[in-house]
């Protein structure tokens, strides 16, 4: 694959000499693309994070890198409230806006609900952390909402970092172990 521009598709005319630059050239072979018989292998010992922003689920495989068994080793659940049962009161000041009935907070209201998820992500990171500094596992997968995602990256430290093999943007938390694996399987490594 040619990224840049390749002389030979443009009039000598029309190529300015200010885009005389080196022809960028990817070797595409040593970006192979997985294909579906090449599902994921996971080692056994491996440790799975299964999280939203609500549940987090520690699971450790049992099996090998051909066959999962995937076990809770810990799981936690935070009670988390829709925000209009945790916000106490409304946004600071209002002020009129052009129009009739229409006002405008000079603040937005916060949301609870979601800072409390992220907190919770944040946990997790720092759960991760623990482990790895302990030695707990070598190898990592996560899977999470794409939010989640977002919120563990913040917080990774880079002994779990280094350790991940696999971030898979889903919400499995409410699923059964078996249907976490059969999810996995189909992964592409």
């Amino acid at each position: 694959m040619k990224m840049g521009f390749d002389r030979g598709s443009y009039a000598e005319d029309t190529l300015a000499p200010a885009l005389e630059f080196p022809i960028l050239v990817l070797d595409t072979g040593s970006l192979e693309q997985p294909t579906e018989d090449a599902p994921m292998n996971l080692p056994n010992n491996s440790l799975v994070l299964v999280a939203d922003g609500g549940k987090m689920l520690f699971l450790r495989n049992h099996g090998d890198a051909v066959k999962m068994d995937l076990r809770v080793e810990a799981h936690r659940e935070q009670g988390n409230p829709p925000n209009r049962d945790q916000a106490s009161d409304a946004p600071g000041r209002s002020f009129a806006s052009v129009g009739v009935g229409s006002r405008r907070s000079t603040m937005e209201e916060t949301d609870f609900h979601q800072i409390k998820e992220d907190r919770f992500a944040a946990e997790a990171a720092d759960l991760l952390r623990e482990r790895a500094l302990g030695g707990d596992f070598e190898t990592l997968v996560i899977v999470a909402p794409s939010r989640t995602l977002g919120e563990l990256r913040k917080h990774y430290h880079k002994e779990v970092a280094s350790r991940i093999v696999e971030e898979i943007d889903k919400d499995l938390t409410g699923h059964p172990i078996d249907e976490i694996e059969a999810a996995l399987t189909r992964i592409e490594a």
